[in-house]
């Protein structure tokens, strides 16, 4: 598997913001978001090292952090990424978050050795809007989220729409996040409010105003 880093740090997002993780991030994606914050890891060039699964796995359970989230790049694009989540999950020690793109069928996943997903749908702003496949939605549980990165007041009408249609609020945690100093958490905000947005929750990424917003390994 194609690690670009791994290092322990605090939950920046979701329902778990603020508490340990341990974190594994793997190279490549099939997408490139026009406000990816990890185009780095992205590039064919990026440096990686080549571990396996069970590699991962000593090292994450030698940290004693019993929160995990896989990222990316797109993890769910590591070839052994099932192996890894069958010795991950084998005794039910640690909580597995898998950070996913949208674009990549999370159907294969969701057997015996189910991870937690939080999922991105892409809004327009993104550029790849058109590479979601709402058929995951279908597949998600209440420890589940989706997260809508919105950079404009188009995109917060998109998101609305989308959460709508799908009634996502009653299937999963639903989340809000502004493209950092694209716009203002306060007018997404006053969009909550006008449109009634029960159940939906903005979140600001913590990591990026405790640390600077460009660096890695936090």
């Amino acid at each position: 598997m194609k690690v670009v880093e791994k290092f322990i740090s605090i939950n920046g997002e979701g329902p778990r913001a603020g508490e340990l993780a341990v974190f594994v991030r793997f190279q490549g994606c099939n997408l490139r978001c026009s406000y990816c914050d990890t185009q780095w890891a992205n590039e064919k060039d990026c440096p990686y090292e080549e571990q396996a699964p069970a590699e991962i796995d000593a090292y994450i359970r030698a940290t004693g952090v019993t929160n995990v989230t896989l990222t990316g790049g797109e993890p769910l694009l590591q070839r052994e990424v099932g192996a890894l989540l069958a010795l991950l999950l084998r005794d039910g020690a640690l909580r597995v978050e898998i950070e996913t793109n949208g674009a990549v069928n999370l159907a294969p996943f969701c057997g015996e050795h189910r991870p937690v997903f939080t999922m991105d749908y892409k809004l327009p702003a993104s550029g790849w809007e058109q590479a979601m496949r709402p058929e995951n939605f279908a597949l998600l549980e209440g420890q589940d989220t989706v997260k809508f990165v919105c950079g404009s007041r188009a995109d917060l009408e998109r998101a609305g729409a989308v959460i709508q249609q799908y009634d996502l609020t009653r299937r999963c945690h639903v989340y809000l996040s502004p493209v950092f100093g694209a716009i203002d958490p306060a007018e997404m905000v006053d969009y909550m409010i006008a449109n009634q947005m029960n159940g939906v929750r903005i979140q600001l990424q913590m990591h990026k105003f405790i640390w600077d917003p460009d660096r890695r390994g936090v």
